[in-house]
């Protein structure tokens, strides 16, 4: 499982942008159930800081 910065636990999917890079972060199981929400995700915000 992957921490805050403040030590709490990140219990859902994490998606950030930075230095044009788009990361998804704290995927746990079963990632697969989500994998089309997730993807979306990442096309939503390749769209829009990528400019797509």
């Amino acid at each position: 499982m992957a921490l805050d910065p403040d030590g709490s636990m990140i219990d859902d999917f994490k998606i950030e942008y930075h230095n044009n890079a788009i990361h998804v972060l704290n995927a746990p199981s079963p990632a697969a159930t989500a994998a089309l929400a997730i993807g979306k995700a990442v096309n939503d915000m390749a769209e829009e800081f990528f400019k797509l």
